[in-house]
């Protein structure tokens, strides 16, 4: 368990001392203790609940109202690890929604920073909510609200252009006030060389073990996945199981998030074969 709250601060020094960053998505106040008290210092309230939780096949039907009534199941008990909530899809079509939204997330549902998905578009955005006092985890990659425009979940950056892109916009969110990124199914040397260049810490998931930090959903790591899992995710749970635990504390649903931040942290996960490219 954290031993201090997680801050902005903290993460940043986390990232200066070379120490990995666990986050999990959370959507529900028993997971939000269990993770918490396994270790988990980010609990990303994310809207893959649209997929997990609701059944839905993407992010985008998931509502404001949905996101600020989850952020505060968790918030109610998450006592020392830092609680994200994405901003649903068009939420923050314009600097002036998203500034509503962000005061329903931070103001009644508790959470303490916000995630929006684009790049160097969303810089005025990021650079109002900050303003404002609300700080912002960009997310670069893969975006799962445009997903319909992407046209599937690939591997995004893996050309050069492409590359270029997606470090501009890194470099344009990060002046515009962004606290942390998030690089979702990105070329594992192109997520090593951000978390090199970038001054905030970058979280990866599917982005290789470069990254300042990893991210899960927390549904794939107890093999709870709705559908096929996606290869970069790995079942923690079912290790466990399979290394021939004799006790069934070692076979628990916190053992196996306990395993997840261990791994983590020694820089075990993820490896080579959770790597997309």
């Amino acid at each position: 368990m954290p031993t201090a709250t997680i801050t902005t601060t903290a993460l940043r020094a986390c990232k200066q001392r070379g120490e990995p960053i666990a986050c999990l998505t959370c959507y529900d106040a028993a997971f939000a203790q269990l993770l918490e008290r396994a270790g988990v210092e980010v609990l990303l309230v994310g809207d893959s609940l649209g997929m997990v939780v609701q059944g839905h096949s993407t992010t985008v039907p998931v509502t404001l109202d949905q996101m600020v009534y989850h952020s505060r199941c968790v918030t109610r008990v998450a006592e020392q690890s830092l609680v994200i909530a994405d901003l649903p899809f068009m939420s923050y079509a314009t600097p002036e929604r998203a500034l509503e939204a962000a005061a329903r997330l931070m103001g009644e549902g508790g959470a303490a920073m916000v995630k929006l998905e684009g790049g160097e578009a969303l810089a005025e955005t990021v650079a109002r909510l900050t303003a404002f006092g609300a700080p912002v985890c960009a997310h670069l990659g893969l975006l799962p609200q445009s997903i319909h425009q992407l046209g599937g979940y690939r591997v995004q950056g893996r050309d050069a252009e492409m590359a270029a892109r997606i470090e501009a916009d890194a470099l344009a969110l990060q002046a515009a006030g962004a606290s942390l990124l998030v690089l979702e199914c990105v070329p594992s040397a192109l997520a090593a060389a951000l978390a090199q260049r970038l001054h905030i810490p970058v979280i990866g998931i599917g982005a290789g073990r470069g990254c300042d930090g990893q991210v899960l959903v927390l549904h794939d790591i107890l093999g709870l996945t709705p559908g096929k899992a996606p290869r970069f995710s790995k079942n923690f749970l079912a290790e466990r199981a399979d290394d021939g635990a004799n006790d069934k504390a070692e076979v628990s649903i916190e053992a196996a998030v306990r395993a997840y931040v261990a791994a983590v942290k020694a820089g075990a996960f993820p490896a080579p074969e959770h790597t997309l490219a």
